[in-house]
Formats: C-alpha cells, sequence, structure tokens
C-alpha cells in the first residue's frame, strides 16, 4: 500500500514538472528578440573535439535556437597555436557565446555549467580578458563533460575577433599565462578562487592608479596586496606574480579605459566573498550535497521497482 502512495506521488510531481514546463515554454514562445543592428548577432564557438551528440547538448546549454541569428565557428587545436601558443594538439570541448554590449557595459562572464568547469572561475576569466583587451562583452561558457576551463579563453578570443574587433598577440599570451599563474595559487598554494580573483584585481587597480615603472615597484604592489588580503605564499609562487604583473606594466593597456572595469570586477569578487563568508569550498560542497540528494533520490524510486 504505501508503495502504491509513493508511486501516485512521485507521478503527480513528474506531471506537475511537465505542465509548468509546457506552460512556461509557451510563454517564451511569445517573445521574440530582436536583431542587434548595431552590434550584430551573437557568436557561439565550438570546441572542435566535440560529438555530434555533444554539440547538440552545448547549443542547448548556450540556448542558440532562443537568438534570431547567430554566427557560430569551430576553435581548434591551430587556433590555440594562433591565439595563446599553445600546443596544436589540444583537445577542445568548452564552448562560449560572445554578445557585443554597449560601450562602458564592461565583461559580463556566467558559466552554465560551473559543475563542468573544474579550475576557472567567472572572476578568472573576467580578468584575464581584461588583460586580453576584450571590453563590453557578455560571455557565455559551456563545457558538456568536465574540463578545466583554459581552452575556452582561446575560442572567446577568436570569437570576440570575429565581431570585428583585433586583439594584441602579446596581451593574449600574457592573459592565458595570468590564467595559469591563478589557477596554480588555487591548486598548490591553496588560495580561495575567488580570493585568488581578487589578489590580481587588486594588483591590477594599483598598477593602473600608480605605474609602476620598474620591477621593484611592481614587487613592493605584490607583496602589499598579499599583506593587505593575508595570503601567504612561498618565494616561488611570489616570483611567478611578479614575472607576471612586470609582464603586464610593459604592456600597451590604456588604464584609463579599464580603471571601470577593474573596479566593477573588483565589487563584484567582494560580494562573492562576502555571501561565502570567505568560507573556503562553500559552494563546491553546497553542489556536491545537491547531487548526492538527488543521487540517493534516484537509487529510491529505483529501489521501489526493485
Amino acid at each position: 500500500m504505501m508503495k502504491k502512495v509513493l508511486l501516485a506521488a512521485f507521478g503527480c510531481i513528474l506531471a506537475f514538472s511537465a505542465f509548468a514546463g509546457d506552460v512556461f515554454a509557451d510563454d517564451q514562445q511569445g517573445e521574440t528578440k530582436a536583431v542587434d543592428e548595431k552590434y550584430g548577432p551573437p557568436i557561439v564557438v565550438y570546441g572542435a573535439n566535440l560529438s555530434k551528440e555533444q554539440k547538440e547538448k552545448t547549443k542547448q546549454l548556450l540556448r542558440v535556437d532562443e537568438e534570431p541569428e547567430v554566427i557560430e565557428i569551430t576553435v581548434t587545436g591551430e587556433d590555440i597555436k594562433k591565439y595563446i601558443n599553445g600546443d596544436p594538439n589540444s583537445r577542445m570541448y568548452s564552448s562560449a557565446k560572445i554578445t557585443r554590449l554597449k560601450e562602458g557595459e564592461g565583461i559580463q562572464v556566467i558559466q552554465l555549467t560551473p559543475e563542468n568547469i573544474t579550475e576557472v572561475t567567472d572572476s578568472m576569466y573576467a580578468n584575464a580578458l581584461i588583460t586580453a583587451g576584450v571590453k563590453d562583452a557578455k560571455i557565455e561558457v559551456a563545457s558538456p563533460i568536465k574540463v578545466t576551463g583554459h581552452s575556452a579563453l582561446t575560442g572567446i578570443f577568436k570569437a570576440y575577433e570575429n565581431t570585428g574587433e583585433k586583439l594584441d598577440t602579446v596581451r593574449l599570451e600574457t592573459a592565458n599565462e595570468e590564467l595559469n599563474v591563478v589557477t596554480d595559487l588555487v591548486k598548490k598554494g591553496g588560495v580561495d578562487e575567488e580570493k585568488a580573483s581578487q589578489l590580481l584585481t587588486e594588483i591590477k587597480r594599483d598598477i593602473a592608479e600608480n605605474k609602476p615603472a620598474t620591477r621593484e615597484e611592481v614587487e613592493k604592489i605584490v607583496e602589499e596586496e598579499l599583506k593587505n588580503l593575508k595570503i601567504d605564499l612561498t618565494d616561488e609562487q611570489k616570483r611567478m606574480l611578479i614575472d607576471l604583473f612586470d609582464k603586464i606594466r610593459q604592456l600597451d593597456i590604456d588604464y584609463s579605459q579599464v580603471k571601470d572595469q577593474l573596479a566593477d570586477l573588483s565589487q563584484t569578487i567582494k560580494s562573492k566573498l562576502e555571501e561565502a563568508g570567505v568560507d573556503e569550498g562553500f559552494f563546491r560542497s553546497l553542489w556536491n550535497v545537491i547531487k548526492d540528494f538527488f543521487r540517493s533520490a534516484v537509487d529510491f524510486v529505483k529501489g521501489l521497482f526493485g
């Protein structure tokens, strides 16, 4: 008797979910997006190693069919070599949709599958894109399988250049190095992801404000921010940071244009840290709890039929 009641209840839940989904879908169909004649349609870039099924899943994740018009391109190993001087034999799965925004709106990064991007956060992408010279763009990143997220940067660069903008090669390579450094701080240095992003953002803001002329001045800025954020690093990790920002200070960056972007990014990161209570691994732990709950629910339902 109990089993029948549970099965009936489960059936009602499924039926309600399907009904709610249909109502929502019908409501959405009534809305039609307009083609952006000024900035052009979104550009979707797919990883070259996606299977047919994975590519279709990625299109759904990026909501490609909801756009009135879209440009679709593929990013390959050769693009990794071109944009970041990487290994052309690299396998590409991460994909992204780039939508140009009005001047002054800055960079917005949204990971649609954070559970599948294991190393790179929204803030890390945004920081690297600022270094590369990308501006005023909404970037949505997705992957149907677990990836570190590094290769998505190449796809974003390729898609952005397809909007008609030209990116400097040295800045692209430096942006990629920045991404490697910050993920290394998290993996090997044990620094919280958002705190590592905050560190890079604050150092950039100091460089934009003070315009250091020598490596020694860069080193002083790095040491001050490490102290302010109470981050302890090894001498080797400090050297990596100083090397990176000594390169960044020598780039042809118009800091009058990126100051606002850095300020916005800094505020976003601080808000995330406050929401999480600077609790390392909080969101990943929460995600694991959610996954365990649904796994248990599925096992329970299977047991009813067993």
